[in-house]
């Protein structure tokens, strides 16, 4: 009850003091080709629902029926306003709409599209037992996602092997740590990527350390090492470096 009353004061203030910027990204997302500025499609809600996610609009019209649902840098899709809107997570800023709703929270495991849900394994599907949210740990440590995939001939193979293992990981973790203070800390880290992603991941180690996490987790979640292809948690597969 304190989360979600926290979730809906944060939400209502957010959308109040950042409205101006809001129509601002609209209105250029508009203005570049004259469709919708707002991308609209199913996630997996907490329970294993649907919900409708609302999302600023990144690439061109209808690219989801062009591609992949895993994001290159590079991707084509992605128009020129987007990799502003991306950049600085502007596009994700209206699902304050979402959490005011009751559909998200402020943090939680990011919202899986449906195909990718299907692939969870049993203790994955714990993630599902939680509101998704704007932000998490993974937000954080894979701030630079697109850039993780860029130039990978297949985006979606190469998330699953590098990227969804560890995601995996640290939403469990917040899931079995997760309580009003480390919402706040986690915000507070999500806003200090901008200014610094190295302070970011430095104390967002120190948080994994404290909750006694898997090493090799926390050694991924600081980004100081290249990322390995690894099983997903529940999941048995032979552990490759890429």
């Amino acid at each position: 009850m304190i989360k979600r009353t926290f979730d809906i004061l944060a939400a209502s203030f957010g959308l109040l003091l950042f409205s101006p910027l809001l129509v601002a990204v609209m209105v250029g997302i508009w203005l570049q080709d004259r469709q919708s500025p707002f991308y609209i499609a199913p996630r997996v809600a907490r329970g294993g629902g649907e919900f409708r996610m609302i999302k600023f609009r990144s690439m061109v019209a209808n690219a989801d029926k062009i591609g992949g649902s895993s994001t290159a840098a590079s991707d084509r899709r992605i128009t020129p306003i987007g990799h502003f809107v991306r950049a600085y997570k502007l596009d994700e800023l209206i699902q304050l709409w979402n959490v005011l709703k009751g559909d998200m929270s402020l943090v939680g495991p990011r919202p899986q599209v449906l195909s990718d849900a299907a692939l969870y394994t049993s203790a994955e599907r714990r993630m599902l037992s939680v509101r998704p949210g704007i932000t998490d740990l993974a937000s954080i440590v894979f701030s630079d996602e697109g850039e993780i995939l860029k130039g990978s001939a297949d985006p979606d193979l190469l998330y699953n092997q590098i990227i969804r293992p560890w995601k995996s990981r640290l939403a469990l973790a917040y899931i079995d740590h997760r309580s009003l203070s480390i919402d706040l800390w986690l915000i507070v880290l999500t806003l200090l990527v901008v200014i610094s992603r190295d302070a970011s991941l430095g104390r967002l180690g120190k948080l994994l350390r404290a909750w006694k996490l898997d090493p090799l987790v926390i050694r991924m979640a600081k980004r100081q090492a290249p990322l390995l292809a690894y099983p997903p948690p529940g999941a048995e597969f032979v552990v490759q470096h890429l």
